[in-house]
């Protein structure tokens, strides 16, 4: 095996295992990005997991902020801030693929995708950690009013900036390590922000929300207070990760459409 190969490898065990000893990662978690890393590494080299963990760095340290208030929204979420390898798939799903398919098949095409992608998680999860910490409750696109602190389906103003910001971060790095035109930085950015409008859009209408039958929490768990809860809204099988899931690839079909006929 090439000694290039290897040392890749080992950055990308050596990450896994730190992040499950930091708690950002379940044990499967961590197997899952190993999993994941190694994929993007054979289609795209070390630039590749550099993007990577510039997503995975700035959204578990934006999860760690103000934890008292996020404590808040444990009985809402069906998962807290450390991510299992469901969330890992459905957040680097999309870049693995597109990791094996460059290692198969390579063209720019699969980088404007993995940056899509990648770009489109990050702006949904800088969305959801920074606007958990407004100050006033989100507005919810289905309805337009104000709802709790952590609805999926809400928006807020400074969540929605964060987002961009977000989006704009994976589109900067992207561009740096790749050496990118404009117009792929641009594509990267407006499709990764729009990846997480699609998301909220989807959280609003198709993922499953629950209340609970024994205190009456508006929640996304089908079981709490060690009862089964009832279904109010959405379908019972779409969940955050699918939704995230759904978003992202969302997200990078509609950028490739867009840059191939541009």
């Amino acid at each position: 095996m090439n000694a290039d190969y290897i040392g890749v490898f080992a950055f990308i065990v050596i990450g896994a295992v730190l992040a499950w000893k930091s708690r950002m990662l379940t044990l499967s978690g961590a197997i899952m990005a190993i999993f994941v890393g190694c994929c993007i590494a054979l289609g795209f080299g070390i630039e590749g997991i550099v993007l990577l963990g510039t997503f995975f760095i700035s959204s578990s340290v934006l999860s760690k902020l103000n934890r008292k208030k996020k404590s808040s929204l444990v009985d809402i979420h069906e998962k807290g801030s450390t991510r299992d390898w469901v969330q890992v798939l459905a957040n680097g799903g999309l870049a693995a693929a597109f990791g094996l398919a460059a290692f198969i098949w390579p063209t720019p095409l699969f980088i404007l995708a993995l940056g899509i992608s990648l770009a489109s998680a990050n702006s949904d999860t800088w969305a959801s950690e920074l606007g958990t910490m407004s100050r006033r409750p989100p507005i919810s696109i289905r309805g337009l009013k104000r709802v709790a602190t952590g609805t999926s389906g809400a928006v807020s103003f400074w969540g929605t900036i964060a987002g961009f910001v977000g989006s704009l971060l994976l589109a900067v790095v992207a561009t740096l390590l790749f050496q990118l035109s404009f117009e792929i930085f641009f594509a990267i950015l407006l499709f990764g922000f729009l990846g997480m409008l699609i998301d909220t859009i989807l959280g609003a209408y198709l993922q499953a929300e629950y209340i609970c039958s024994k205190c009456g929490l508006h929640i996304e768990k089908p079981i709490h207070c060690h009862e089964e809860a009832v279904l109010c809204k959405g379908r019972s099988w779409i969940r955050n990760d699918t939704v995230n899931f759904i978003s992202s690839l969302s997200a990078v079909v509609l950028g490739l459409v867009f840059f191939s006929g541009y």
